[in-house]
């Protein structure tokens, strides 16, 4: 049997997530038309009560009617785009794969344009809905929030990157930004897996298990997506690194003194708070895993960029912690959440800023190194006069 080798491992993600998201579009794009006519067809929770129970899709959908009703028409406008956008994206990935320009630009046009307003619609329902009334709760509710913030952020870098002719940059943003938006459809599943892990849980509690680790697994496979595609060694101009052994090993320790007080934290909320936290721990250590064996192979290799875009990562990763740290101290005092509600949101938001703000240092890193190369770069020659000769 011959070996996985790096290219049958991107193809077999790329199969993977085209699957996925061509499974999930038509969920999404019917998701809520039970709730604009009582009996409409509602294959998502057919397929839902069908992997559980009735009892169990029955339970957590009933709370939803007057909040989805109140915003019905700018919800059903994010769950239809939303579906479309589960189409887009393998569209995009495909057309970038077999360097169909005049196509991908097209679709990417149309691809923005259906986030803003599919992201519009989840604005306008989450304006509407008090924190409390949301699916799950507080916590829930800034998650939501968070994760529209980083989409739309994202995908307007990657539009500024596009017209500014950094199609490094453009792929990246575009990644992260397609990462985000895959939250959705992992949801539904962990929605129909973990059930058998965790039985007996009803599906609020599901989703705040699920939260802990959705956004740190999401920007971690737009990393590792990123770094599939880039295989570049070195890039000129890059410099000394943004990301030093000393910074790197700083940003360790802060996170560990971070995660002994998240540990301890979560772990006094008794069986939901432990519950919690593995699956908030687990996701983490395989990240930071990869990053560290990324960074090490590549510096030993001498490829330099490489190494480079693994440790901003990595201490990006490290930095989530503190963030976290600090975000529930912000949400307990100045929301007036309680302890347990503002320690899930701030845990389970840490990770997705971060590499957010670890994909704004890689820009600037490339953007940096492309003007050093354009100031130390010599002037051209003035072309010699040409002379005709004198009969």
């Amino acid at each position: 049997m011959r070996p996985w080798t790096t290219s049958t491992w991107r193809r077999a993600a790329a199969v993977t997530v085209t699957v996925v998201c061509l499974w999930y579009a038509p969920f999404a794009m019917t998701e809520l038309w039970s709730y604009a006519r009582p009996g409409a067809p509602a294959p998502g929770e057919w397929l839902l009560a069908h992997a559980v129970s009735p009892r169990y899709v029955a339970d957590a959908l009933a709370t939803r009617v007057a909040p989805y009703r109140h915003s019905l028409v700018p919800m059903i406008v994010h769950s239809v785009l939303g579906g479309l956008l589960m189409l887009l994206g393998p569209a995009q990935l495909l057309t970038a794969a077999r360097r169909r320009v005049r196509l991908h630009r097209a679709l990417g046009v149309v691809f923005a344009v259906t986030v803003y307003a599919s992201m519009a619609g989840a604005a306008v329902y989450l304006a509407r809905t008090a924190p409390r009334d949301a699916f799950s709760g507080a916590a829930f509710w800034i998650v939501l929030a968070t994760i529209l913030v980083g989409t739309v952020l994202s995908v307007t870098f990657g539009i500024l990157a596009a017209v500014g002719g950094h199609p490094d940059l453009h792929q990246r943003w575009l990644l992260l930004c397609y990462g985000y938006l895959l939250t959705a459809p992992l949801l539904r599943l962990e929605w129909g897996a973990l059930p058998a892990v965790l039985p007996g849980l009803p599906m609020t509690e599901i989703n705040r298990v699920a939260i802990m680790h959705l956004g740190s697994l999401v920007v971690f496979g737009a990393l590792l997506a990123s770094r599939a595609r880039d295989r570049r060694d070195t890039v000129e101009g890059l410099g000394r690194s943004w990301a030093p052994l000393p910074v790197t090993v700083a940003a360790q320790l802060a996170a560990a003194a971070a995660l002994v007080w998240i540990v301890r934290a979560l772990a006094a909320h008794g069986a939901a708070g432990r519950r919690l936290l593995i699956a908030y721990l687990l996701p983490y250590a395989v990240a930071y895993a990869v990053m560290a064996l990324g960074a090490r192979r590549a510096g030993r290799a001498g490829r330099t960029w490489a190494r480079e875009e693994w440790r901003i990562h990595l201490i990006g990763l490290c930095l989530a912690p503190p963030l976290s740290v600090g975000t529930v101290a912000v949400l307990e005092h100045s929301l007036a959440l309680g302890r347990f509600t503002a320690l899930t949101a701030g845990v389970a938001v840490g990770c997705g800023v971060t590499a957010f703000g670890a994909t704004l240092v890689v820009s600037l890193r490339l953007m940096y190194a492309r003007e050093v190369l354009k100031r130390t770069a010599p002037a051209a020659l003035p072309a010699a006069p040409v002379t005709t000769p004198v009969p």
